[in-house]
Order: C-alpha cells, then structure tokens, then sequence
C-alpha cells in the first residue's frame, strides 16, 4: 500500500479498527461463561429476584461445590485473580505465604495477609422464577456463584434454631422452596440480609416438568477438577511476579528474597488468617476482580 493510499483509507480502516475493538472489549467484558446468572441492581444497588436452588446433577452427589480464590493487587499494580489449591486440598503458595507473613507477628505483615486472604464462593445449579430486571432469564437454568452470607441462608433453612421450625431441603424439587434474593447497600457493600425462603413448595406439579429441569442442569464436578487449576509452579511464578519477588525490585517493596525461594512444601494449606471484612459481596468482587486482571 502507498502512502497515499493509506490516507485515503483512514476512514475505512477507522471503521474497521473500531469493530475489532468492539469485538475484544465484548469478549473481555461477557469472558466469563453464559451458563452463570449473575443478580442485576438499579441505580442505588437495589436488586431483586426469586431463585430455586436445585438438586445434585445426574451422576453427582452434592448440589453444590466450593472454591477457595485470591484476589488481590501486589505492589506492582498487577493483579493476582486465581483459584486456590487448597479447594482441592493441596498447598498453595498465597496461603503459605499469608502464613508466614502472619507469624512474623509484624503487624504491617499481618495487614498483607488480611489483605491476600483466600475467599470461599459456592456455586449451585438454579432456576430462574423471577428476575424482573433480566426477564430473558427466566425458565431458565444457570450455575450461580454466592458466598458465605447466603450460604448461611440455606443452612439456617435446613438446620433451625427453634423447635416450632421445620427443617427442609431448600435444594429439593418437591420440598424444597423459592429463595428470594434481596439486595441492598449498605456501608458501601452489597448486602443479602433481607433474603429469605418462601414456605416449602413444589417448584411445579407436573414432574415432567420438574424431570425436564433436571435434564437441563450443569455439571458441578467439573468446576473442581484438578484439570482446571493451575500447578503449585505456575501460581507460584505469578504471586512472585505481581509481588515483585525478585532481585532489588523485591528489596525495594520490602519483600524478602525467602519468598522467592521458597520450595512447595507438603504442609497443611489452611487459612489461620482472621478478617472482619464483610463477605456479603464476594462474589462481585471476585468479577470484577477478574474483569481487572483480564484488562492488563
């Protein structure tokens, strides 16, 4: 192409960079998979919608699974978004380095490690049977991620405190019952305390229709297959990369060359770090955590 050429294409060629713009920055922002409903909020963060938790998938035991993952941003600016080992049981290098800084009993350490701590999301089968701001979703089936707070919902449901209460199965076709997702902000988080579940129902009294449900579900147990984490090394290359562990660059965040050098160790990966940090909104969190590790 001749120069003058090319000045005569800026416009077409404009045009065409923006479409493969508006391509990239749809795949980055709808990156994570259509399977999982995600709740929508108005302008002040107020959000509703009736949500029915079901049963295990065919072939799978629990109708549920959990996954432990950091999110944080090192000194370097990068962030680190991943999945923790410890949900499979195996160590993980965040965990044993928010140990370390623990023990240290420097109290600079221990705000790192509050800062770093590994976070714990659920993630259910549901059917959509209302969500008057997504009207598109409902009838529909989707993998739903939630933390600890309605997490606690469901176990209150099951295990009551009072003798007058009745303990249900709020994961049950025929018993189970409607959770209504109440959402407001407060204290500059999202907050889930309003939800609660409607008396014991059938979802439909046709089991047909309830089978139909069933059929359409998604697998569980592939979330937690060990194929879809990465290697103890392969974390452990991107906390010393986000953290700066190396060289004068780790001596000027204060980072000690132990870090760098560190060997996997067979030790119990447990997080022994408290933290008074709400957990009502973990799972938007970790979105746009992700949303922000992707844009790098």
């Amino acid at each position: 192409m001749s120069f003058a050429n090319l000045k005569n294409s800026a416009t077409s060629s404009f045009e065409k960079l923006t479409q493969e713009l508006e391509k990239l920055n749809k795949n980055a922002y709808e990156s994570n998979d259509d399977k999982f409903w995600k709740a929508t909020v108005d302008k002040v963060d107020n959000g509703y919608a009736v949500l029915r938790f079901l049963p295990a998938p065919n072939g799978e035991d629990l109708p549920f699974v959990r996954i432990w993952d950091h999110g944080f941003q090192g000194p370097t600016g990068l962030w680190y978004i991943e999945n923790s080992l410890t949900t499979l049981g195996q160590p993980d290098p965040v965990s044993e380095h928010n140990t370390k800084l623990w023990n240290s009993g420097v109290e600079s350490d221990k705000d790192l490690a509050r800062k770093q701590k590994r976070k714990l999301s659920y993630i259910s089968n549901i059917y959509v049977v209302k969500d008057p701001s997504n009207p598109a979703t409902e009838g529909k089936v989707f993998l739903f991620r939630y933390g600890k707070k309605i997490f606690d919902k469901i176990n209150d449901i099951m295990y009551p405190e009072f003798d007058d209460e009745k303990a249900t199965n709020p994961f049950d076709f025929w018993t189970g019952a409607n959770f209504k997702m109440k959402i407001r902000k407060v204290d500059g988080y999202r907050n889930y305390d309003k939800s609660e579940f409607d008396p014991s129902s059938k979802l439909f009294e046709d089991d047909s229709e309830m089978e139909s449900v069933w059929n359409k579900q998604h697998s569980l147990k592939q979330l937690v297959d060990p194929k879809n984490f990465k290697s103890y090394e392969e974390l452990k290359k991107k906390l010393n990369t986000v953290l700066a562990t190396t060289s004068e660059s780790a001596r000027n965040y204060g980072i000690s060359d132990e870090v760098k050098e560190t060997k996997p160790e067979r030790q119990k990966a447990a997080d022994v770090i408290p933290s008074k940090a709400t957990e009502d909104d973990d799972d938007d969190n970790l979105a746009f955590f992700k949303q922000l590790a992707e844009d790098e």
